[in-house]
């Protein structure tokens, strides 16, 4: 682990996004990351490395974004991981729909993977 020493899960079904992040999240951010292509992947991850925050595509098959987060709320160990939205669709609606599902932020792919650590942080209030 590096500067950030913080441990973050990316769950996304794309795998150059999943690529990307944990790149950017790695080399530029200094955290150690994991990640998943589904979402039943990525709670059973998460519930086995205890992440410090978690990255989650919104659009997946099977089991999107907004039901896994309503699954992790329901699991005690997962229960207080913040979560933020990765999302393609970038209407206001859409925005406002997922801010209400208690993800601490919602981000819009593509992103910037520089600005990506930094983003996190920032909302996360973690020093950079």
């Amino acid at each position: 682990m590096g500067a950030g020493g913080r441990h973050v899960v990316v769950i996304d079904d794309d795998p150059s996004i999943r690529e990307v992040a944990a790149l950017a999240l790695s080399a530029v951010g200094g955290h150690q990351v994991s990640t998943a292509g589904d979402g039943a992947e990525g709670m059973e991850l998460a519930r086995r490395v205890q992440p410090d925050a978690i990255l989650l595509d919104v659009m997946m098959p099977v089991l999107d974004g907004p039901t896994v987060l309503g699954r992790m709320r329901a699991v005690e160990a997962l229960r207080d991981v913040p979560v933020v939205f990765l999302t393609a669709k970038v209407g206001a609606q859409d925005i406002s729909r997922l801010d209400g599902l208690g993800a601490v932020a919602v981000f819009t792919k593509p992103f910037d993977p520089l600005m990506l650590p930094q983003q996190l942080a920032d909302v996360l209030g973690w020093d950079a």
